[in-house]
């Protein structure tokens, strides 16, 4: 599994459920209860290379992790900084988040809060507890790039396309350049169920495209 990229080493943070005495006494007398409850934290604010393993490394010195999930936009895998934390032990949860709400990590003020059992989404834990493979820039530049488009999507990149054209050409005119070039435009082929790009637009592809309106 990749590595996403600026991932922190957690291992140079301070580990607070061993350096402050008093968290260190709360947390086992909250661990002899042997409570069934599980607790569910919201965490905020989450600094910039602190993804699912970070997250799970350095809270574990709490408590037994059970889930976690950061969120991420659907579309490019970011982090929105933001995610969910699940201990085993709500006793637990519950002072992790007195511990850790407000706490400066990283330059970032965290936020962190106990959901309460009836607040929790169905649907929070979809896709928890996965390891993320960042995807590369160019892998996503290319499949926006190849993705099926409509008539009028097509239409209005050959305004835009059209545009650039006659800007160029001005822009050469007023530097005393006398520059012609024949225009390009995209053509729609129904053998190939797609646009091609020509440039110039010639007769012989006419017979089987049509210009793009």
């Amino acid at each position: 599994m990749d590595e996403e990229p600026s991932a922190f080493d957690v291992g140079k943070l301070p580990t607070i459920a061993k350096d402050d005495a008093t968290v260190a006494r709360k947390l086992e007398k909250a661990k002899q209860k042997n409570s069934e409850d599980r607790g569910v934290l919201f965490l905020g604010r989450l600094p910039h290379g602190f993804y699912e393993e970070q997250l799970k490394a350095y809270f574990s010195q709490f408590g037994n992790v059970t889930r976690l999930r950061v969120s991420r936009n659907k579309k490019t895998g970011k982090s929105k900084h933001y995610g969910f934390i699940e201990f085993d032990s709500s006793a637990v949860a519950q002072i992790v988040a007195e511990t850790m709400d407000n706490y400066l990590l990283m330059g970032h003020i965290m936020r962190c809060k106990l959901i309460p059992k009836d607040e929790v989404h169905p649907e929070l834990w979809v896709g928890a507890n996965r390891k993320w493979r960042s995807v590369p820039a160019d892998r996503l530049a290319r499949a926006e790039h190849d993705k099926p488009r409509t008539e009028s999507e097509q239409a209005k990149a050959t305004r835009r396309l059209l545009k650039r054209q006659r800007e160029r050409k001005l822009k050469l005119e007023k530097s005393g350049i006398d520059y012609d070039f024949d225009g390009a435009a995209y053509v729609r082929c129904p053998s190939l169920r797609s646009f091609l790009l020509l440039m110039p637009f010639s007769e012989k592809a006419r017979g089987c495209c049509s210009l793009s309106s």
